[in-house]
Order: structure tokens, then C-alpha cells, then sequence
């Protein structure tokens, strides 16, 4: 049976595979949210604002799914299946090697995807939703911005034209995801050093998610925390991690949380002091029209 699946899968298996991985892994999600919320309860830590943010990070999560839906109809499917057929160098078989395989490589294209998410001012106005939330639980997970989904396929179309069939990679970037939604968690600590070593496990990614200063733009991987410490993005957890973002979203409505970034990000284009540098602004750092301004104002000082 092993033989038969690392060999040679039919289509049907893989559309089954990711069927079930999306239908009992959010089962799985309420479950430990669940249980999360039971733990905040006895600790006495339950307020009004944590049951607001959960909210909106689930109302947050439809309204990504409404956007993503409507550009997967219309062009994210058909651009991978293009590539597959027409830009590849080769066509893989559907074995469960090949499927080993494009997890790895589509781990290692999520790492990058979601470095450019930060380091870049148009991926930053949708990913910002995602950290945005003071609170660090399974829903946060499920805390999308608008244009999540999209953003992606610029990492992962190569996969396609690499071989490997569109619907390993959907399983594939399933995979990685969900193996991310588990890791939103403060319930488990430290995992043993050589787990913690090789993989990503809740603290790697809870210093992700800080807002402390030499936590900021570290651990973007995965499921393999190799990746980060292979390009020099990795943070231990020490110092007790702070959530959210600079500045503090004080809000709960939804509709400010889902769209905060590119209120933010248009607000930063209107401050530019060229054509240019408003254009510059999508593709630079976040924070990098500040410095610039900076620097302008310090000049016209001195001069």
C-alpha cells in the first residue's frame, strides 16, 4: 500500500486529501480555540475585547475567502494549470515523492512569499491584518487581509512550471498552511530541542508575531524553520513577546481591521513629496517613506 502511494496516486486521492485537511483541521481549530478560551476563562483573563477581536478575526477570515473565491474563479486555477502545460520544463507524475517534494518547495516559497509580505509596502497593507491583533490564539490564525490570497501565486507559480501538477500544489500549500493555523497558540511552550531545531513550532512563531524589537521581521517560515536559519531571520523566544503592531489597531470593528493597512498605505502616498516616491511607497518597507521624510527635513535644516 505504501509502495503503491509513494509511487503512483490517482487525482481523486489528492482532491480527497485536501477535502479532508480543510473540513477536519477547522474542526480541529474550534476544538483548541475552544479549549484556549476555557483556559482564559479560569485564569480570570476573559474580557469583553478578546471575544470582540476573536469575532472579527473569523468575520475577517469571510471576507478574505469572499475576495480570494472570486479571483481563484476567475484566473488563480486557470494560471497554474497554463503554466503546468505550457511553461513547464517537465510534467511530473502524481506520486506521493512528488508530493514530499513540492511541500518542501513550496515551504521554502512560502518563506519568501511571506518575507516580501512584510518587506514590502503593498504586501505589509494586507499582511498588517494578520499581526494587527493584541491577542495570540488559534483564531488569529483565521485573522486574513484583502489581499492575501493573491499575492502568492507570485512564489508559487514557479512550482507549476517546474513540473509538478496544480493539484499537488493546492495540497501543498493546504499543508502549509494548516501546519501554520496550529502554531497560533500560547498554550504549548518549548517543544524538545531537535523539533524545535528543524521545525516551527508555537514559540518560533510566537516571535513572529511580537512586536519587540529583535522579534520584528523574524521567523517567516513555515513548516521548516531551517529556512530562517539559513538566511539569518531567526529569533529565539526569550524576553515575554508582546502581539500586534506599531501603531496599536485600538479597534475591534472589523471593517477598520480589514482594510487599517491600505488606509494607512494611501495615507503614505498622499505625505510622499514626489510622483516617484508616492509609487515607491508600494514596493520599499514599511517605514521607509518615514525615513526618507526624515532625512529631507534634516537637509533643508542644515542648508
Amino acid at each position: 500500500m505504501l509502495e503503491t502511494i509513494l509511487t503512483q496516486v490517482d487525482e481523486n486521492i489528492f482532491y480527497a486529501w485536501e477535502s479532508w485537511l480543510g473540513d477536519w483541521l477547522f474542526v480541529i481549530s474550534l476544538g483548541l480555540f475552544a479549549l484556549e478560551l476555557l483556559v482564559v476563562t479560569l485564569r480570570k483573563q476573559m474580557n469583553w475585547r478578546l471575544i470582540g477581536d476573536s469575532v472579527s478575526n473569523f468575520i475577517t477570515l469571510y471576507g478574505y475567502l469572499g475576495l480570494s473565491y472570486l479571483f481563484l474563479a476567475t484566473f488563480y486555477v486557470s494560471a497554474f494549470y497554463f503554466a503546468y502545460t505550457q511553461l513547464s520544463i517537465t510534467q511530473l507524475p502524481l506520486t506521493g515523492w512528488t508530493l514530499a517534494g513540492c511541500i518542501i518547495l513550496a515551504d521554502l516559497a512560502y518563506y519568501w512569499e511571506h518575507r516580501f509580505m512584510h518587506r514590502t509596502g503593498i504586501g505589509w497593507a494586507t499582511h498588517t491584518v494578520h499581526h494587527s491583533s493584541p491577542e495570540f490564539n488559534i483564531s488569529v490564525a483565521y485573522r486574513f487581509g484583502p489581499i492575501d490570497g493573491l499575492l502568492p501565486i507570485l512564489f508559487h507559480l514557479p512550482l507549476a512550471m517546474l513540473g509538478f501538477n496544480p493539484l499537488i500544489i493546492f495540497l501543498s500549500e493546504a499543508i502549509v498552511q494548516l501546519y501554520q493555523t496550529m502554531l497560533h497558540t500560547k498554550l504549548v511552550k518549548k517543544l524538545p530541542a531537535p523539533i524545535e531545531a528543524i521545525f516551527n513550532t508555537p514559540s518560533h512563531h510566537r516571535v513572529h508575531h511580537g512586536r519587540n524589537r529583535q522579534y520584528l521581521d523574524k521567523n517567516y517560515a513555515g513548516i521548516f524553520i531551517i529556512w530562517d536559519r539559513l538566511f539569518g531571520t531567526f529569533a529565539k523566544e526569550e524576553e515575554t513577546v508582546k502581539f500586534g503592531v506599531y501603531p496599536q489597531i485600538k479597534s475591534v470593528n472589523p471593517f477598520i481591521i480589514f482594510f487599517h493597512g491600505f488606509f494607512k498605505l494611501f495615507q503614505q502616498m498622499r505625505q510622499a513629496n514626489s510622483f516617484s516616491q508616492a509609487c515607491l511607497v508600494w514596493v520599499k518597507p514599511p517605514g521607509w517613506l518615514d525615513s526618507q521624510l526624515n532625512t529631507q527635513q534634516v537637509k533643508s535644516k542644515t542648508q
